[in-house]
C-alpha cells in the first residue's frame, strides 16, 4: 500500500463533482438491517451504537488510532468487523451492502450521483475509517447534524437542498482523504505521481474511455515512443495498455449502466461498433452480459 502525496490526493479530490444526492438518518432498532442503495456512491457515518458488515467490514482496509498516542495503524485486511460509533465507511456501489446493529444504531447516510462515475476509479468499492471522528473531526462533527430535517419541516429555505448537496460532499471528500492519506491508498496512487507523463497518459484514458485508444495514440499523449512507453506503462502500472483501457471501460460501463444507461448507450459512449462486441468484452471482464448484470441488480429475471 502507498501514502499518498498532496499533489495526487488534491487532484483525485477535485475530481469529484456531485451531480445529485442527499442524506438521511437512520435509526436501526437493535437486529435492524440497513441494505445500502445499488449504484451510488454512499457513506455511512455512525453517530451511536455499533454495526457490522455484510460483506464483513474486514473486507476492506481499515484505519484506526490509538487515543492514547494518536498513533494510525492501518489492518489490511482487517480482524475488525464492528464500526463503532465515530466511524465511517464508504462504497462506490458496485456490490450489495447491508447493515446490521446487534443493538440498535443511529446512521447518517449520504448516497451521491457522481458528474462522472469514474472519477473514483482509484478507490476500493469498500473503505472502513474505523476512527473517521478522530482523523477528521470536522466533517464527522458536520456529518452528525446531517439528515435531521423531515420532508415537512416548515423551516426549510430556499436553496437548502444545493447547500446539503455541499455539505454531502464534503462528508465524502474527507472519508476519501481519510482512507488515503492514511496508508490505504493502493501502489498504482504513488504510481500516477512517480511519472508525470505517465500521469497524463492515464489522465486521457479515464477522461476519455471510448475513445479509440491505441499504444501509438497512448505513446503520443505522453510523448514517448511506442517501445518505451509499452515498456515504462507495464514495469510501472503492472499490465499492458490495452488491459488498462479494457479495465476502465468496464468500470464505467458498470457505473453507467447502474445509473439507467441502456447496453446501447453504454457501448456507443464507451466506443464500441456495437452492442455485441461491447456485450462479448463486457462478459468477458465481468462473467455475464451487461443485461444480465443490470438485471441482476435490480433483482429481476434477465
Amino acid at each position: 500500500m502507498a501514502t499518498i502525496d498532496q499533489a495526487t490526493l488534491e487532484r483525485v479530490l477535485s475530481s469529484v463533482n456531485v451531480l445529485s444526492g442527499g442524506t438521511r438518518r437512520v435509526e436501526l432498532p437493535a437486529s435492524g438491517a440497513l441494505p445500502l442503495t445499488d449504484g451510488v456512491v454512499s457513506f455511512v457515518h455512525v453517530v451511536a451504537g455499533v454495526v457490522r458488515g455484510h460483506p464483513p467490514l474486514s473486507s476492506g482496509c481499515t484505519l484506526g488510532i490509538d487515543r492514547n498516542t494518536q498513533t494510525i495503524s492501518v489492518r489490511q485486511p482487517s480482524t475488525r468487523e464492528e464500526l463503532g460509533a465515530g466511524g465511517a465507511l464508504l462504497t462506490l456501489g458496485d456490490r450489495s451492502v447491508i447493515l446490521d446493529a446487534p443493538d440498535g444504531a443511529t446512521l447518517v447516510v449520504g448516497e451521491l450521483q457522481l458528474t462522472d462515475p469514474t472519477s473514483l476509479h482509484m478507490v476500493p468499492g469498500f473503505a472502513v475509517v474505523s476512527e473517521f471522528a478522530a482523523l477528521e473531526p470536522a466533517a464527522a462533527a458536520l456529518a452528525a447534524q446531517l439528515g435531521l430535517d423531515t420532508p415537512a419541516d416548515p423551516n426549510k429555505r430556499y436553496g437548502d437542498p444545493v447547500i446539503c448537496r455541499m455539505m454531502a460532499t464534503t462528508v465524502l471528500l474527507s472519508v476519501i482523504r481519510a482512507w488515503a492519506e492514511n496508508g490505504c491508498a493502493p501502489d498504482e496512487w504513488a504510481a500516477r505521481t512517480r511519472d508525470p507523463f505517465l500521469d497524463r497518459v492515464l489522465t486521457a484514458i479515464h477522461q476519455a474511455p471510448g475513445r479509440d485508444w491505441t499504444v501509438d495514440s497512448l505513446a503520443g499523449v505522453g510523448a514517448m515512443s511506442r517501445s518505451v512507453f509499452a515498456e515504462r506503462f507495464r514495469s510501472v502500472i503492472g499490465r499492458s495498455p490495452a488491459s488498462y483501457v479494457t479495465d476502465v471501460r468496464m468500470d464505467a460501463a458498470r457505473a453507467l449502466l447502474a445509473v439507467g444507461r441502456t447496453v446501447s448507450e453504454t457501448a456507443r459512449e464507451l466506443g464500441y461498433s456495437s452492442d455485441e462486441g461491447f456485450s462479448r468484452a463486457f462478459r468477458r471482464h465481468v462473467g455475464m452480459t451487461p443485461s444480465a448484470w443490470r438485471a441482476q441488480r435490480a433483482g429481476v429475471p434477465a
